[in-house]
């Protein structure tokens, strides 16, 4: 029974990590580049409703991860509007977009409610899906899943290893020395978004079209702020960023697999631990990664005292 219980909670880890990964690696370019984005909820969103309409219309599950990728970096896109052109203040536009995300997803997801789709099939890699314990816990996910750490790894190589991510960190840093050195920082803060988008829209799909295989409104429940949480807890690199979806992913499937055997707890203090956790890491952190921040964020706070 203890095998069974730490097969799930890790194998779980994974599922659930895997659409807040996805999160935190979009808003990990979008921090980059000087811009916070709070609107990261209603994104995913978006992405989930619009992935999960598709799939439902089409049968077919790519179509509906390509949707809900482009619908998500659509939607920054009026955030870059908003921010780059007209100067608003990151946080109050962020914040409006996200409640914006919620309801427009709502009335996307409205006629797929209780509605069930063939989505993305678990994959299971040939001979180590039958290794014991292993081959469960790592080797048998769908394909998002296993797409998700090799894309941590190439955005990681394009922001600390190519020409274009080290634009991207000197604009998040520096408009002013950016636009100097002959570069032009509102492109490139529209790219950030609009890459950070596709990453949070294939966190939505893969939310609906995998996770859970149905739409539901509001099924996000609040992943999308809690990756804006990793991002810090990752000192805005994306390989630390794996670290912090594992340990909220373990944390709700830790809490998952207690209501499922009936611990004598309450389900809905249960149903805090994750977010309970994420508070506790980032109070443990208190002010340890300020040394990673991109200046651009420093004056985003600073322009609200």
């Amino acid at each position: 029974m203890i095998l069974a219980f730490l097969i799930g909670v890790l194998t779980g880890a994974i599922q659930a990590g895997t659409s807040v990964l996805y999160g935190a690696l979009g808003e990990t370019v979008n921090e980059r580049a000087g811009i916070i984005n709070l609107g990261l909820e209603g994104a995913m969103l978006i992405g989930a409703s619009v992935g999960f309409a598709v799939t439902f219309q089409t049968g077919v599950p790519l179509a509906g991860v390509a949707a809900a990728a482009g619908a998500a970096a659509l939607y920054n896109m009026v955030l870059a509007y908003l921010v780059v052109n007209r100067k608003a203040n990151q946080l109050a536009a962020g914040l409006s977009l996200s409640f914006l995300g919620v309801g427009l997803s709502a009335f996307i997801g409205r006629p797929y409610v209780g509605q069930s789709i063939d989505g993305l099939a678990t994959i299971t890699i040939p001979v180590l899906g039958d290794l014991p314990v292993v081959g469960r816990i790592l080797f048998q996910h769908d394909l998002l899943t296993y797409a998700v750490v090799p894309l941590a790894v190439l955005l990681w190589w394009l922001l600390f290893r190519t020409r274009w991510g080290l634009n991207l960190r000197t604009v998040g840093e520096n408009k002013a020395v950016a636009y100097a050195a002959g570069l032009r920082p509102q492109r490139i803060q529209y790219q950030a978004l609009f890459v950070g988008g596709l990453l949070v829209g294939m966190g939505g799909a893969q939310l609906s079209l995998a996770y859970t295989g149905v739409w539901t409104e509001g099924m996000t429940a609040g992943i999308g702020f809690i990756a804006v949480a990793l991002v810090i807890f990752a000192a805005w690199n994306p390989l630390r960023a794996i670290l912090g979806a594992l340990l909220f992913g373990g944390a709700l499937a830790f809490q998952l697999q207690l209501q499922a055997r009936g611990a004598p707890v309450s389900p809905f203090f249960l149903d805090m631990i994750p977010y309970l956790l994420t508070l506790g890491v980032l109070l443990f952190l208190r002010g340890n990664r300020k040394y990673s921040m991109p200046d651009g964020l420093r004056a985003v706070f600073e322009g609200m005292r």
